[in-house]
């Protein structure tokens, strides 16, 4: 690799496990700026569910790609791509060290393995798809996708609406099951003089992580996060069907609105799926042979974390 590529550091780790603590306490050492990368976080009124930095923790540090856009709107991972090494040019321009941090690992993937050749959402057809599944359910969709792409459909649950619909759209729009477009060769970056290094802050004892998750989304709820919940409802242009409100914590606050639960059952549900969330995650940076492992439990983890960002990024 050429000594003219880049390292650019990236601290990843699954929900609740330091990550913003440790990006700050970088920021109070060096002059950095914060690339987001979080599927939550782009989008505007969602900031209690989604932990959100707040104001004086965006002061002390310019974050990006928080806030950008609409609930009612999309951001695929393509866009995030081109964001991120824009952005990533941009701050090394201005003489700042870029970096990344977050937990959307698809984000992470998409950025430095390239994309595959996936068609965009069509609205008309995920409407269509809606309707045939309001009239029929998902797993007469499922089925009908085992038909097409039986090797997306074996690994999807018959209920799994989201994934059943994407798996139906991509093979509607481009007829090719979207198994086999997974499989082809990935685009890669034009040729982006950057080397992204994981630095992953993981857990030697996920108990200790679930206890955080616990009592981050109790705290969550006691400042407001239902109130959150209840602007957005409101709002009247919003539906579970969006990738916004399929956000963890937002869909268990929405059906518990709904009356379909009791505050407890959404309690519990949203922690629960909080854990399934921080499980896919962990599962993600184990595939990364090459990633910087620290472990998030240790009482000196923020500390190991800026450590190991210095020696990646070559700050003193």
């Amino acid at each position: 690799m050429s000594d003219s590529v880049l390292s650019v550091p990236c601290l990843l780790g699954p929900t609740a496990s330091g990550k913003t603590a440790a990006a700050l306490a970088l920021a109070a050492r060096h002059p950095v700026e914060i690339v987001s990368v979080d599927s939550a976080l782009v989008y505007r009124e969602m900031d209690i569910g989604t932990a959100k930095p707040d104001a004086e923790e965006r002061a002390a540090a310019p974050h990006h790609l928080i806030d950008i856009i609409d609930p009612a709107e999309t951001y695929s991972a393509a866009q995030f791509r081109a964001d991120a090494l824009r952005l990533v040019g941009e701050i090394v321009a201005r003489g700042k060290t870029p970096l990344l941090v977050g937990g959307t690992m698809l984000y992470y993937k998409a950025l430095t393995q390239g994309l595959n050749d996936l068609p965009t959402a069509d609205a008309g057809v995920r409407a269509a798809l809606d309707a045939d599944a309001e009239r029929e359910g998902w797993p007469a969709l499922h089925a009908r996708l085992a038909a097409v792409d039986p090797d997306t459909a074996a690994r999807l649950a018959p209920n799994d609406s989201q994934r059943i619909q994407r798996a139906l759209e991509v093979f509607m729009l481009s007829g090719r099951p979207m198994s086999a477009l997974l499989a082809a060769p990935r685009t890669q970056a034009e040729d982006a003089p950057y080397r992204f290094v994981p630095i992953a802050l993981e857990p030697s004892d996920r108990a200790v992580l679930h206890r955080r998750i616990e009592a981050r989304f109790d705290a969550m709820l006691a400042h407001g996060f239902i109130d959150e919940v209840k602007r957005l409802r409101a709002r009247g242009d919003l539906d579970l069907s969006m990738p916004s409100m399929r956000c963890v914590g937002y869909r268990q606050a929405w059906e518990f609105l709904d009356g379909a639960t009791s505050r407890d059952e959404m309690r519990d549900k949203g922690v629960f799926a909080t854990r399934q969330l921080c499980k896919r995650q962990l599962t993600w940076l184990r595939a990364m042979p090459e990633r910087i492992v620290v472990d998030c439990c240790a009482a000196d983890a923020t500390e190991r974390a800026v450590e190991a960002v210095e020696r990646v990024s070559g700050l003193r």
